[in-house]
């Protein structure tokens, strides 16, 4: 194998890590009050939702998925989104009912897998899922940056899209144990 393609196979991870690397710079950001800093917040965030996108389409784009990567992406997913919640949190930006509901369905569904992965059972991942983190990462930049601007009520529409995804979470967490059941009985 030549070292372009071994080079390639290395991309989907450190997506990954840049996902879990950014995510300490976006919650520093909440120790400086200026409030440009919820801009720097917010771009981070945006970057580092992309790695999430990158890290998928290079792993098919270059064969290079793996059981590491199918572990490790999730979890990065987990310490982003949960970072930043938990300091929007500390603002009062959001309310802590909806830090709870996604903390306990991430625990389940970190659960879940781990009993699926012991009983050689595959879960794949399921659209309300997949709609929840998309919402989410559109919903959550909106909150960091905490101003209006060119006049669109942007922590408004943060809130209540963050809201959705706490539905659709829930959903997600059912399809999930639904999947899970369903690969147990094929077993």
């Amino acid at each position: 194998m030549n070292s372009s393609a071994e080079w390639k196979k290395q991309l989907p991870m450190a997506a990954t890590y840049t996902r879990i690397g950014l995510t300490p710079f976006i919650v520093a950001t909440f120790y400086f009050k200026a409030t440009w800093m919820g801009w720097v917040a917010a771009a981070l965030f945006i970057v580092a939702s992309i790695t999430d996108w990158l890290d998928g389409y290079w792993a098919r784009k270059f064969g290079a998925e793996s059981v590491m990567g199918k572990f490790m992406d999730p979890i990065a997913d987990k310490l982003l989104v949960l970072g930043a919640l938990i300091m929007l949190l500390d603002v009062g930006r959001v309310d802590p009912l909806m830090v709870l509901i996604f903390l306990s369905r991430d625990i389940y569904i970190g659960g879940l897998r781990s009993v699926a992965a012991a009983n050689n059972v595959i879960i794949a991942a399921k659209p309300f899922g997949k709609v929840k983190t998309a919402l989410q990462m559109v919903a959550i930049p909106l909150l960091l940056i905490n101003t209006s601007p060119f006049g669109l009520p942007a922590l408004e529409i943060g809130y209540w899209a963050l809201w959705v995804s706490v539905f659709l979470s829930l959903g997600s967490a059912v399809q999930y144990s639904l999947g899970y059941f369903k690969g147990r009985s094929a077993t």
